[in-house]
């Protein structure tokens, strides 16, 4: 296996703005690539699909790929992992989540599980060590409690992670993440339809030096504006099945916005694509400009997404008068119906 610190840089790619992803120490894109999509959750995406959005992500600049071990039970990293094996020097920073494949109570958030599923995943990856583990979305009192944070710090120094982070549902838990001082980077939803963290977390992660990875960017495509009320989404798709929280949280399937309401906001938002950007790229520009940012991680399912989203972080600055108009939007649509959940 490769220790994945000994990766160096892709040969023919694109330049991107690297940002320093919190207390890891280490550069990655603005943009990365989420990799949900390609292993579960959004319908069925074939291996060499899937390694081809990787490469092409890789070619437009992404250094950042962020998975997870429940992703496809395991399949996700394993596409990710034959992509670093014959490409091993992509200079590739990948960070994976733990936690989701076992039942979500706080007595299974222990350092033999940890070990276990760390191992699994550095299996998958092909790594001897990982770059970046997170606790996927677990519940408040894992957060609480300090025998968990001892036991990811021993992961470190076993070598088996490089760094830990926490991926959160609430801002609440987010700011509980924060104050944990081995805590390097905190992963949350941030877009233009979730302006929560915008309050207090973004800035409480930048004063302690903890990374910001922004994820669920697009609020599960409706931010693209290509979705009608006649879309029709495949059985096997969150957005089908888990429209009120039946499978998991609410808030990861829309940002947990009513589909009807987030049509005619989404519709809006279109309006303030500037020329030349799609809106999907606009709502990524958004992101990438909030201060304490460190990468945003749409997802795709094709080559032309993972490109497309990629020249989202070439686009110039979007001016004060779009960021205003962003900020209305949320709060004459939106404000009610989420601000007070997450």
């Amino acid at each position: 296996m490769n220790p994945s610190g000994r990766r160096g840089r892709a040969r023919n790619i694109t330049r991107m703005e690297q940002r320093t992803l919190g207390r890891t120490g280490r550069d990655v894109s603005v943009i990365g690539l989420g990799t949900w999509q390609l292993g579960a959750d959004w319908g069925d995406v074939a291996e060499s699909d899937a390694l081809a959005v990787l490469d092409a992500a890789a070619e437009s600049g992404v250094t950042f790929f962020d998975t997870a071990d429940v992703y496809g039970d395991g399949r996700s990293e394993q596409f990710i992992g034959r992509y670093l094996k014959n490409h091993p020097d992509a200079g590739i920073f990948v960070a994976t989540k733990m936690g989701r494949r076992a039942e979500q109570l706080p007595e299974n958030y222990v350092l033999d599980n940890f070990r276990a599923w760390t191992d699994r995943s550095r299996s998958n990856l092909g790594v001897d060590t990982l770059d970046l583990v997170q606790l996927h979305c677990p519940p408040t009192a894992v957060i609480a409690s300090d025998a968990v944070f001892d036991a990811l710090d021993t992961l470190v120094a076993e070598g088996r992670t490089a760094a830990y982070a926490v991926s959160v549902e609430t801002c609440a838990q987010a700011l509980a993440a924060i104050a944990r001082p081995g805590v390097a980077a905190v992963q949350i939803i941030l877009n233009p339809f979730r302006l929560k963290p915008l309050e207090e977390v973004l800035p409480a992660a930048r004063e302690a030096g903890v990374g910001i990875i922004a994820r669920v960017p697009l609020a599960s495509g409706l931010l693209s504006g290509k979705y009608t009320k006649d879309t029709v989404f495949a059985a096997d798709d969150h957005r089908s099945f888990n429209r009120n929280g039946e499978a998991f949280d609410q808030g990861e399937t829309f940002s947990g916005i009513e589909y009807g309401t987030g049509l005619a906001a989404a519709a809006e938002f279109s309006e303030l694509a500037p020329e030349g950007a799609t809106p999907a790229q606009t709502a990524l520009r958004w992101i990438v400009q909030q201060p304490g940012v460190s990468s945003v991680i749409p997802g795709a399912r094709s080559v032309a997404q993972a490109r497309g989203n990629a020249q989202a972080a070439a686009l110039p600055p979007l001016p004060q008068s779009t960021l205003d108009a962003v900020t209305d939007l949320y709060d004459r649509r939106l404000r009610a119906q989420i601000q007070h959940r997450w």
